[in-house]
């Protein structure tokens, strides 16, 4: 143990004897692996973030398709759908977007129905009442982009032309914020004289399945029996949010393509071949007694302390930049186009098979870059080393 301490600290006594050039390999290092693990987590920590937003969702959603495009779906649908085996409650939605002038902020409007109140926390006051007139509840975005608070009133112009206000009775959050931050509910009386919705239609039909089993059967039979409909289960959305946001981490990642391509510019000038004060170096060890295998370890503990000393600052500056600075460099690209971000903190959470993949992809090469011309170096003869 003791021979294995001495070489670790004559280790780290050569590694600061190039100190600056060490510490420039540890900044280019530690910044690449600051730019994956930013990305990879940050990926990570949305897609979670949807999974949590989704878990009130409704298990199926059936929505009307004309010319390829979401329009508008009968009411009269729903009796037929009622009737379907293991179809428990059917509910018909409301809901569409609205942009403001006053702050060019597109709001989700959704109006209120059975299932809605569950699935959200209010932070303070309340839902619009059933039957009332005139009332509303928004997201934290809304009220901070119109300076308003409970009692307060939101304007909104109608497809009429006529404005229409509406008193501020809560504003809420749900578990994830990001599903509430540009949100306003009205009640559906609210909403079809705002929107102009024509009678006897919804925007689309929740469906209540007992068996979530048979989600995907009674999915079918709804196509079946109406084909110009697109059932959508829960499932389906949450895998286009991973699709989503495995494209866009993917472009990211393209787009920092520069940044990878100097860490293997950098991995590959370490593999060509040493420079000659560290070949004298290992001529030196070999000449007053080191056996190959030390100069093996010697080596492995230079590479260890500057590939551990990289990967850990990299990978802290990444943490630090996600979940408590809020990814400002990388959160526009992921969140979407919309003016009215969620400002919201992630959940602090870590993919153990992604960072390990992280490791593999920066470490592991760099260990044998630094190890490969090394053994080719120390299985030479010294006079020949010392000799160039």
């Amino acid at each position: 143990m003791r021979r294995h301490l001495n070489i670790l600290e004559f280790a780290l006594s050569s590694l600061w004897r190039r100190k600056f050039k060490n510490m420039g390999l540890v900044i280019v290092f530690a910044l690449i692996v600051f730019v994956l693990s930013s990305i990879l987590l940050l990926t990570h920590a949305f897609k979670r973030e949807a999974v949590l937003i989704l878990k009130g969702a409704p298990e199926l959603i059936v929505q009307r398709i004309k010319a390829g495009r979401h329009d508008f779906i009968a009411t009269d649908y729903m009796r037929a759908i009622e009737q379907m085996p293991g179809v428990g409650r059917v509910i018909p939605r409301y809901w569409g977007y609205y942009y403001d002038p006053s702050t060019r902020g597109n709001y989700t409007v959704i109006a209120l129905y059975d299932g809605l109140t569950s699935s959200l926390d209010m932070l303070e006051g309340d839902f619009p009442a059933v039957g009332s007139r005139g009332t509303c509840a928004i997201g934290r975005g809304v009220a901070d982009a119109r300076v308003t608070g409970i009692g307060g009133r939101i304007p909104l112009l109608g497809e009429d032309g006529r404005l229409y206000q509406f008193t501020v009775t809560g504003i809420f959050r749900a578990e994830s914020a990001i599903v509430t931050n540009d949100l306003i509910v009205l009640t559906p009386e609210d909403f079809r004289e705002v929107f102009m919705m024509p009678g006897g239609s919804a925007t689309d039909i929740v469906v209540e399945v007992y068996n979530p089993a048979e989600v995907a059967n009674v999915a079918r039979k709804i196509k079946e029996r109406f084909p110009d409909t697109r059932p959508i289960t829960r499932k389906e959305i949450l895998r286009t949010y991973d699709t989503l946001f495995d494209w866009r981490s993917g472009l990211i990642l393209t787009m920092f393509g520069g940044a990878v391509l100097a860490f293997v510019i950098l991995a590959w000038d370490k593999a060509t071949g040493l420079s000659a004060e560290e070949r004298r170096e290992i001529g030196i060890l070999k000449a007053i007694g080191w056996e190959t295998a030390d100069i093996m370890e010697l080596k492995f503990w230079e590479g260890f302390v500057i590939a551990s000393l990289s990967f850990l600052s990299g990978l802290a500056a990444g943490y630090v930049h996600i979940f408590f600075f809020g990814a400002s460099l990388f959160s526009p690209a992921l969140k979407g186009w919309s003016v009215i971000y969620p400002e919201f903190h992630l959940m602090p959470t870590v993919n153990p098979y992604q960072i390990s993949v992280l490791l593999f992809l920066t470490v592991i090469p760099y260990m044998a870059a630094t190890i490969v011309p090394s053994w080719k170096a120390a299985i030479t003869d010294p006079d020949v080393i010392m000799r160039g």
